[in-house]
This record gives structure tokens, sequence and C-alpha cells, in this order.
């Protein structure tokens, strides 16, 4: 079969999939006007940038518009894309949250680390060690105020904290997931802090979030500033700002429970949701991007702080993924791409579309040297900067893309990618002509995967074994 060039598929079913799905005249003006990323031939200013993480939990690959959403309307982080770069084929570190956010945290494979082990975190027996290196603790080094706003998710008070591990400031949730409005979380209890104590607020958890968010880049700051701004949205319980009601009934149910599966159960709202509300949760997730935006331009900081947006994981049950197959918590492509936007104004111009594989901890090793920060030589890191790639147009070595869950195994090199399912069966698969996952090249290239095979195999040996369950 022909094999269609990685650049070639990304403006199928990058920009091109906007106007093929939607069908709309503002998509179609935004895919003709994206053109192929090239590097500013500009000089430094040799000024470090401020920089803007946000997250979106469980936010599929296709749930903005500026993806290829026919239902889903999300204008700020479309106008986020114009302005910076859309990344196609941008991946997470893993097909959950916890270990994902392990990998941005250390710019290492979650399996380097106990509590990157747990797929997700559920305990307080597991979590990231404070004697790690993180992100935030090697910029902090390099004089950077920083700030964890929202989600967590990697341990428990009283041994883990972000302010435990290089933040200096904390407002959020532990957990992996809340309520939106009573704030009770996936161990039973309350789980909204300021710091290591309780905050309370029961308002909508985005708009919480949203307004100290809004409050942090505002601040008149004296030194660069890191700021991980971890929304929840749209992870379940499915819950829009008119939905406190339902989110009592929710809260009532976790209140009752006698069990730690009666508190999983109430929270995961099996029977609740719909595509409808989706779409609004998703539409909330961005307008609060726009309200922290708006709030950055006025402070007039936008020029000189790099924003990088993405999701955790792939969707799940009412995300909007095609063309992918799968979705959270396996490695599919629809588990595990996700959108990445980027923007830095005084360094990278707009309207640009990357094609590019990338994962998590390549944009932790990308920061960290944006930022002037040097990694700690007894942690080395799993992921490459693309410093060389943005700012001086450097070519990206050709690499090898490593997950690992315990149900799965995936590996990407170039188009190609070693999948291995939970019956233990390999498949290959050409991404650049399938990135549906469907037409299965094994039998056609065993020397391919075979190679593949132990390339994987090689990278996993070097991990540390999940704990028997």
């Amino acid at each position: 079969m022909p094999e269609i060039s990685r650049r070639a598929f990304g403006g199928l079913v990058g920009g091109g999939a906007v106007t093929a799905v939607a069908g709309t005249a503002g998509a179609a003006e935004a895919a003709s006007a994206e053109r192929p990323f090239k590097a500013r031939s500009a000089a430094s200013t040799g000024q470090r940038p401020n920089i803007l993480v946000i997250l979106g939990d469980d936010l599929g690959w296709a749930d903005l518009s500026s993806y290829g959403a026919p239902h889903i309307k999300t204008p700020n982080l479309d106008r986020l894309a114009r302005q910076g770069v859309r990344f196609t084929d941008a991946y997470s570190g893993s097909a959950t949250c916890s270990p994902t956010r392990f990998s941005l945290y250390t710019g290492r494979y979650p399996g380097r680390t106990p509590g990157g082990l747990a797929e997700p975190i559920a305990d307080k027996a597991q979590g990231l060690e404070p004697d790690h290196p993180t992100l935030a603790s090697l910029l902090k080094k390099a004089g950077y105020a920083t700030a964890l706003i929202g989600k967590w998710h990697c341990g428990w008070l009283p041994d883990h904290s972000p302010t435990k591990s290089g933040w200096d400031e904390f407002f959020g949730n532990f957990g992996g997931v809340l309520e939106y409005f009573s704030k009770l979380g996936q161990l039973g209890t309350y789980d909204l802090y300021e710091g290591d104590a309780e905050y309370k607020d029961l308002r909508y958890y985005t708009e919480v979030l949203t307004e100290q968010a809004v409050e942090y880049v505002g601040r008149d700051h004296d030194t660069p500033w890191l700021l991980n701004l971890n929304f929840t949205t749209p992870h379940w319980p499915w819950l829009a700002e008119d939905d406190a009601e339902t989110g009592a009934e929710i809260a009532a149910k976790i209140r009752a429970a006698k069990t730690q599966a009666e508190v999983s159960r109430a929270l995961n709202h099996y029977d609740g949701g719909s595509v409808e509300k989706y779409t609004q949760m998703v539409e909330s997730l961005d307008a609060a991007v726009g309200e922290v935006l708006t709030a950055l331009r006025r402070s007039g900081q936008e020029e000189n702080t790099l924003v990088l947006f993405a999701s955790d994981n792939g969707g799940e049950r009412y995300s909007y993924n095609w063309p992918l197959s799968g979705e959270k918590f396996v490695l599919l492509e629809g588990g595990i791409r996700v959108p990445a936007i980027l923007r830095w104004p005084a360094r990278i111009d707009g309207n640009q579309v990357s094609h590019e594989p990338n994962f998590s901890p390549d944009w932790t090793a990308t920061l960290l040297e944006l930022g002037g920060a040097r990694p700690d030589p007894a942690y080395p890191l799993d992921g490459k900067s693309l410093a060389g790639y943005l700012l001086r147009g450097e070519e990206l070595p050709e690499r090898e893309l490593f997950w690992r869950v315990r149900a799965n195994r995936a590996l990407r090199r170039g188009d190609w990618k070693y999948y291995q399912d939970d019956a233990k069966a390999d498949h290959l698969y050409n991404l650049a002509a399938d990135a549906r996952e469907q037409a299965d090249l094994a039998p056609d290239r065993p020397e391919l995967l075979a190679e593949l095979k132990a390339a994987w195999e090689k990278i996993a040996d070097s991990l540390l074994p999940y704990p028997a369950s």
C-alpha cells in the first residue's frame, strides 16, 4: 500500500479534518490560514518567559472545534491556536490521569517512580516523593516563582503535596475527581485546599479555579513564574454550572456511602451525562481559559508568557475522538493522542501547525531549557527538548515514543506504531495511512514488528516492575 508522509497526513487529519468534519466557513478559513511550522529567524532577546501550562482533564483529541469537533464551540482555544502552534501529533505520557502528571512533572516515564505505577493513584499510600526533582523544583532553583492551581492527583497529605515538590503555592484538589459543588472527592472527603489547609468554597469548581488563576497572573510579579493550571473539566461527574441540584444528589450518595466502591460509583456518574452536557462542560473550560488569557493580556505579560494547553489523556464516554480508535485507559491513539497548543508571541509566530510527534516528558525538557534550568543528573529525563526545533529551526531526530500500562504496550517510531492489546496480541500500524488503527500490518512486516517490540522491551526493562496485583 502507498505510504503517506507524516507531514501530509497531519494536513489531512489536522487542519483538513476541521473543514471536512465541521463543514463551517469559520473552520475552513482557520484551516486554510494555517501554515506548516517554521521557526522565527529573529534573534533571542535573552529574556526568560513566564510559563503557563493549562491542562484539561479527559479532553479528547478532537474535542476542540480547531481539531474538528462539529458540535463543540471553543473560540478561546481556537484563538490561542491561531496565535501560536497547533500540534496534530501530541501525546500524553500515559492513558490515565496521575501517570501522565508524573511524566509531565518529572520529565520521565511514569514507571521510573513507585507512585507512577498506579494507574491512577487511588489511596494515600501512593504519591510523588518530595525528594524527586520536578519541573517546579528545578525552575524554582533557577529563580522562578511557582504555583499549582487545580488538580494535583500525585498523592495526598500528609506525605505528598505540590508544596513538598517545588511549588511555592497550591490551591486545588489532591485527588483525581470531585463533585464540582460540594468538593467531595475520591476518598469520600472534602477535597479543596489552599496549601495544606482546607478552603471552603461551594461554587462550581471551574469558576473557583478560574478566579484563582486570574488573580495569580494579574499580580505584580518581580520574577518569571510557572503556573500549572489543572482544570478537572470535562472529567465526570457530568455537571455544568447550572447543575447544582444534580451535584447535590451525587454528594448525598457520597455521604451515604459505606464503602470506597460506593463513593467511586457515585462519582463515576454512570447514570448521567449526555453529549449535550459534555459539550457544555468543554465550552465552560474554553470560557475559563479565555478569562485567564484575558487577565494575562491586561497584566501586560502576554508577549513574554509561554502558554501551553493540552489534555492529560484521551477522552472518555462522551468525548469526540474521530477518526481515532480507543479512549482513556488504553494505548490506542484515542487514549493517548491529545490536543496541544503552544503560544509565545515574543518568540513564535502564529497560524502554524506542527505534525512532529511529541509527548508530555518532551514538554518538561523544553520548559526547563527555555527557563534556564538544568535537569538533575541523578534523575535523567526521558523527554527531549523541543526548544531547538521551536526557536532555531533544528530538525528533530527520529526517536521512539514509549508507553506502558498494565493492560497495553505501545511504541511509536516515525509513522509506525507497535501496539500490544490486553489479550497480549501484537499489532503494527502505519499511522500516516491509518490513524484509526484498523489495518494491522503485523503479518506483512514481521521484521519491523520484531524490531519495534524489541525496542519497547529494552526501555521497559529499565523501569520498575508493577507490584503484584
